[in-house]
């Protein structure tokens, strides 16, 4: 679904999410495994399996594989839960990126208001 607008913050594109139900289940059964890991991994942590070097590396590997799962679980809910939205955002100039304002984009002299400047630095709630 296509939206014609173009102002900012409107919905240029929107599409629903899928919602697969092999997604959903993969997901869950994901989550058991990630459930078991942590539970091994903090008994391992526990029983002080850190100790010896043959331990550590378990530990090691029982951690890069909660992250991994954890990751496959966070891929599939967004891949197949999470819709596909684009909005309209505004274009900023390069001018905008080095924090000047638009009037001073072309340069000027270097001591004009250079006062002021230091006034704001220093006392940021000056009034204008």
């Amino acid at each position: 679904m296509s939206s014609s607008g173009s102002s900012y913050g409107d919905i240029h594109r929107y599409e629903p999410a899928r919602e697969s139900t092999v997604a959903a289940i993969a997901i869950v059964v994901l989550t058991i495994i990630e459930v078991v890991f942590v539970g091994v991994f903090t008994y391992g942590l526990v029983s002080a399996w850190g100790t010896t070097q043959a331990g550590n590396i378990y530990l090691g590997l029982l951690l890069a594989a909660i992250f991994i799962n954890l990751a496959f679980i966070l891929v599939l809910y967004r891949k197949e839960f999470l819709p596909d939205v684009m909005i309209v955002k505004k274009r900023r100039r390069k001018w905008e990126d080095l924090y000047v304002r638009g009037d001073q984009a072309d340069g000027g002299e270097y001591w004009d208001g250079a006062w002021e400047h230091v006034k704001r630095a220093v006392y940021p709630y000056h009034k204008r």
